[in-house]
This record gives C-alpha cells, sequence and structure tokens, in this order.
C-alpha cells in the first residue's frame, strides 16, 4: 500500500468511525443480502458483533502504516474464523459488502481513489487471513448418530 491508500483508508474511516452502530448493521443487512447462507454463521443479535467489527477495523486501519506489525494478529483472526465455519469463498462477499458499505456511508467522499484505496487494504488483509487460514486445523465434522468408526478386535 502507498501512503496515499493509507491516507484515503484512515480518512474515510474517521468519517464512517462515529457511526459505527449503524454502520456494522449496514454492513451485516447487504452481506446477508449478498450471501443469505452466511446468517447462521452469526450470533441473532448482531449489536456486540457489529462492534467487534468496526473495533478490529479501527485496528487495522489505524496500524496500516506499520503493517507487518498487523500481520500476527490478522492471521490469528484468519486462524479463529475457520473454527466459526468460515470458507475462503466468503472474504470475497464480505470485501464486496464492506466496500458498498463504506461507498453509502461516505457519501460523495468516497471516490474512486478511496475506493481502490480499500479494495488493496481489504485484498492484502484477506489474503493473509485465508493464508493464515488454510495453516489451521480444519474442525472435523461430527459423525452422525449410527456411523461411529468401526473397532477391530484382533
Amino acid at each position: 500500500m502507498t501512503p496515499v491508500h493509507v491516507a484515503d483508508v484512515q480518512q474515510s474511516f474517521a468519517q464512517v468511525r462515529p457511526r459505527a452502530d449503524a454502520v456494522a448493521a449496514r454492513f451485516y443487512q447487504r452481506l446477508f443480502t449478498l450471501d443469505p447462507s452466511v446468517r447462521p454463521l452469526f450470533p441473532n443479535d448482531l449489536t456486540a458483533q457489529g462492534r467487534k467489527l468496526m473495533d478490529m477495523l479501527g485496528l487495522v486501519v489505524h496500524g496500516l502504516p506499520r503493517v507487518d506489525t498487523l500481520r500476527p494478529t490478522v492471521q490469528a483472526l484468519g486462524r479463529r474464523h475457520v473454527s466459526y465455519g468460515v470458507r475462503p469463498e466468503h472474504y470475497e462477499t464480505v470485501g464486496a459488502a464492506l466496500l458498498w458499505t463504506l461507498e453509502q456511508e461516505c457519501g460523495p467522499a468516497w471516490t474512486p481513489e478511496v475506493r481502490e484505496a480499500w479494495a488493496t487494504a481489504y485484498t492484502a488483509l484477506a489474503a493473509l487471513m485465508t493464508t493464515a487460514a488454510g495453516e489451521a486445523p480444519r474442525p472435523v465434522p461430527p459423525r452422525p448418530a449410527g456411523h461411529e468408526p468401526r473397532v477391530h478386535q484382533k
């Protein structure tokens, strides 16, 4: 990311941060519209989840000038998401929902340059997360009743 990208992301995030709850609600509404199959991955009450989203975005946006310091946090987040049922293809939908939400919230301040900056940042961070998620052990789905493995006696 260039210094201009970082500045664009930070300035636009500063614009939407005061409306964090509304921004998060709009993001999840868009995400579930784009892919209703992800709705079960989230709690019914999205208030706390929305705050976590905005706090993590704030941490990442603030840390962009020193992206290497973010790497362990972002990688851990990617590994954690595996246990929540997040699959690699979900990252594209999340990115689309995030960019759409920011565009709606920023209004005229959402320029092609700001969009490019956010897309660049999200792509880099999603790559870190998906790479780390690939290293995480996948949860083993429970076996249906009556399908327990056979134990061979000698």
